[in-house]
């Protein structure tokens, strides 16, 4: 599926703009780094190791380890310090090589990058730099399971290059279409769309509509769970995290429950600053009060009570946007008829994403693209009959139906989600028994077992060690995108 852009300028949009560095070297690939994207790169004239050297979740990795070491032992990566040994695939802004550090780290093992290459001065002729801004950026505040880590970048004559996780296992749509019934079991897309929903709330709460969900751009690692890819087509704004106290659901009649005292006001919320792992950046600027803020408004029932629930909430419900970005199948109502859209758009993929992995096919798709928007906007939601096996799997075909009919609703402001985000889709039945916080310790549908033969299909011959120390020749041809 194409994926289009028109008018990326966003600056109608009454979110912060996002502030691009003054350099004139700063740029950014499309990131799709496990499917079909591809490219070369130059002489190394200039190289700048990723500043943002804070990860949390990497710092145990073997990958993150490596890299340190090297920018330790040498100084700032280049593309000299780095075989690339075959293209992964091609974008509509970049090319993608498998690659390795040229010297392995003693003490360490050798491990796989993804080398991400874009000729900035073809960008700009295409009009299409900011995008690259925008993803550098984005790629840049990063640090969650299920989100890429930009390990280092750096420039080779007017290419520009980074390096960021490698991916073995290939995105969702090539693992669905490997399915008997090219379409994954219930149980399988509630795996994979529970992980994209966390990777979606956080990106959310870092204030990125992110605008563009589809298989292709969900890869999968070596571990079987999932990385979500691809963010020059995002929108960045400010966000103002909330905890929000939930009134528990009322006990049956038989067990009233007095001693819980009722709010005086109708709402009241607590905003808190965000202290999780995950959004700890370096990054990651002041917010500064202006007229362009983008703020969350949620709003919850306060008690003196301790036994309330408490939710983080942080929703960029303001951001607006009047682009025309997104993939034709997967394009919410509101960005076709160009009225502005804001956070719902991703709820609205969210729920096609889901329609997908279950029957094999989007909800809207029309003959042609310009069918497929007039069925975006005017067809009624429908699902396929499809066998299940048990009484168990109906009802929750039942339930994973209506999660979707909500999602889908093609007015924005009565979408699930839409309010507040993240937290109303978790609560919903489809997702009761979802252990959010270990998630990562649930065993995927598939892990990658060709591991080895991607490793095996990568080795190229030894080089001696005049070959290693010499400096990496520019070919005299590019062939980009």
């Amino acid at each position: 599926m194409a994926t289009i852009a028109r008018d990326e300028s966003d600056y109608d949009s009454s979110c912060s703009s996002l502030t691009v560095p003054d350099s004139s070297r700063s740029w950014m690939s499309n990131l799709s780094f496990g499917s079909r994207r591809s490219s070369i790169s130059g002489d190394s004239s200039s190289s700048t190791y990723s500043s943002h050297s804070h990860k949390p979740h990497k710092a145990n990795q073997a990958a993150w380890e490596a890299m340190r070491r090297l920018q330790s032992e040498k100084g700032p990566a280049g593309l000299d310090h780095f075989r690339l040994l075959r293209r992964l695939g091609s974008g509509d802004i970049g090319n993608v090589y498998l690659c390795q550090i040229r010297n392995p780290v003693v003490g360490l093992p050798q491990s796989l990058y993804a080398m991400k290459v874009v000729d900035r001065e073809a960008l700009a002729i295409r009009k299409k730099l900011q995008r690259a801004e925008m993803e550098k950026e984005i790629l840049g505040m990063l640090d969650h399971p299920f989100l890429p880590t930009l390990y280092a970048e750096f420039d080779a004559s007017h290419y520009s290059c980074l390096v960021i996780e490698f991916c073995s296992g290939g995105d969702l749509l090539a693992a669905r279409q490997r399915q008997p019934t090219k379409r994954f079991s219930i149980s399988s897309a509630k795996f994979y769309a529970a992980e994209t929903l966390l990777a979606l709330e956080y990106l959310h709460m870092m204030g990125i509509v992110y605008r563009d969900l589809k298989p292709e751009n969900v890869l999968v690692r070596e571990d079987g769970h999932i990385m979500l890819t691809d963010f020059d087509l995002s929108l960045k704004c400010d966000v103002v995290p909330k905890l929000i106290r939930r009134k528990p659901d009322p006990p049956p009649p038989s067990e009233p429950n007095d001693n819980i005292q009722k709010c005086s006001t109708p709402s009241c919320a607590i905003p808190i600053q965000p202290v999780l792992s995950c959004l700890l950046s370096s990054s990651l600027k002041k917010i500064k009060p202006n007229n362009h803020t983008s703020t969350t408004t949620i709003t919850a029932q306060a008690d003196a009570e301790d036994n309330y629930d408490t939710e983080m909430v942080a929703e960029p419900i303001t951001a607006r946007s009047k682009s025309f970005v997104g993939t034709h199948e997967y394009l919410a109502p509101e960005v076709i008829s160009g009225q502005g859209h804001g956070s719902a758009v991703d709820w609205w993929t969210f729920g096609v994403f889901l329609y997908e992995l279950l029957y094999g096919k989007t909800p809207f798709k029309g003959e042609n693209n310009e069918k497929t928007l007039i069925n975006i906007l005017k067809q009624p939601l429908s699902f396929p009959r499809i066998g299940v096996s048990s009484s168990k799997e109906y009802e929750e075909m039942v339930r994973v139906q209506d999660l979707i009919s909500r999602l889908l609703v093609k007015n924005p402001k009565k979408r699930i989600g839409s309010s507040k985000g993240s937290v109303e889709i978790k609560r919903h039945e489809f997702f009761k028994g979802v252990n959010w916080a270990l998630i990562r310790s649930v065993r995927p549908p598939e892990v990658p077992s060709d591991l080895q033969k991607v490793r095996t299909r990568a080795v190229v011959p030894k080089l001696s060690k005049k070959e290693r120390d010499a400096p990496y020749q520019i070919p005299q041809h590019f062939d980009y995108f």
